[in-house]
């Protein structure tokens, strides 16, 4: 396989596995879910709007494959109780969780720092550093458990290459690389769990029209043209891959 966009697994090769998707709602983390699903595992449909998850959870459906679950949660608002609550949930409802795929994330529209608020930058580190963390550390022990799990950390070309405007947003991305090469340090002798970061970089997403709506969104790369790495790093046959931010575009 010399690129990811030529990862073409058997139809069910996820098959038995339970997958938390974050953000599940719209984008890249629909597409993402329903691109689990299909290949056979149970996917977990996490989001604020329940009625968004409930379209998603409609689409699994429609495949004919295992059924999702839906688990709304405000990351926003998420504590350390509320994450605990989580893996509970999918301890007593599911047995166990062989990967996360944190893709939910928040922005404003690009501003100076000058015009930035502390209220702001809380939010933006809320849902797109701690969360992350505290929903892996609380899953920790599920994911322990699998015979082979993958956690999945979205991170963007803003934190790997930081420019002006995208002040407390880039930051807390940063902030989320920096995490995936100490959890991956720290899980180095765990053989059956690993971490990755993936950075989609310039898609057709609801996220990118919210900053670029200018932009002609049918020049872009769309997010299905990303489901193949997607894939990969969820699949067993990545499992030596580990503490890696993989840039979509240049791996495509």
């Amino acid at each position: 396989m010399s690129t990811y966009n030529e990862y073409s697994p058997s139809g069910d090769f996820l098959k038995d596995r339970v997958i938390l998707v974050t953000g599940a709602g719209q984008g890249l983390g629909r597409l993402a879910a329903l691109a689990y699903a299909q290949h056979g595992a149970v996917v977990i449909l996490h989001g604020r709007k329940v009625a968004k998850l409930e379209k998603v959870y409609d689409e699994i459906e429609e495949l004919g494959k295992e059924s999702a679950v839906i688990y709304p949660l405000d990351l926003e608002k998420v504590t350390e109780e509320d994450c605990s609550v989580l893996a509970s949930a999918i301890a007593q409802q599911l047995g166990r969780l062989d990967g996360i795929l944190h893709n939910a994330a928040f922005l404003y529209g690009p501003s100076p720092l000058t015009s930035q608020t502390i209220d702001q930058w809380e939010i933006l580190l809320k849902v797109n550093l701690v969360a992350p963390f505290a929903i892996t550390k609380a899953c920790f022990p599920l994911l322990k458990a699998a015979p082979d799990a993958s956690v999945i950390m979205t991170t963007s070309t803003h934190s790997h290459n930081p420019t002006a405007y995208w002040g407390g947003f880039a930051v807390a991305k940063a902030g989320l690389e920096t995490f995936v090469k100490i959890q991956a340090d720290e899980w180095k002798e765990l053989s059956n769990l690993r971490i990755n970061g993936l950075m989609p970089g310039i898609v057709n997403t609801p996220q990118r029209a919210k900053t670029h709506p200018g932009e002609i969104k049918k020049t872009l790369l769309q997010p299905e043209d990303l489901m193949p790495i997607y894939l990969f790093l969820m699949g067993p046959d990545s499992r030596a891959i580990k503490g890696e931010i993989i840039a979509c575009q240049t791996a495509l």
